[in-house]
């Protein structure tokens, strides 16, 4: 199984990015596919997640400013952030457990500058 994040980059505050996250090897259909962040000195947090069905859940500090959405045909979920705030810097990071085995993708950067 691979998860491949894409999308990230550099945007002003106020700003909108879509992150992308592929994946390969698993029925994806079925997956609850989920969205973390990690921030510079911080832990890794939850952001939001998807079943296969397409109910979503989301951190309380994202509400209404992030979405996650999911594409079976692609294999693909994304996660589209509207409104962002330089404390949204962080490396995003998609994940899937499966059999209680969790893989993740890479990471991608997003910063948001002030």
């Amino acid at each position: 199984v691979q998860v491949v994040e894409s999308g990230g980059g550099l945007v002003q505050a106020g700003g909108s990015l879509r992150l992308s996250c592929a994946a390969s090897g698993t029925i994806f259909r079925f997956n609850v596919m989920t969205w973390y962040r990690q921030a510079p000195g911080k832990q890794r947090e939850l952001v939001a997640a998807i079943s296969g069905g397409g109910s979503t859940s989301y951190a309380d500090s994202v509400k209404g400013r992030f979405t996650i959405s999911r594409d079976n045909a692609k294999n693909t979920v994304y996660l589209q952030m509207n409104s962002l705030k330089p404390e949204h810097t962080a490396v995003y990071y998609c994940n899937t457990e499966i059999s209680y085995h969790n893989y993740w993708g890479p990471g991608t950067q997003v910063t948001v500058s002030s």
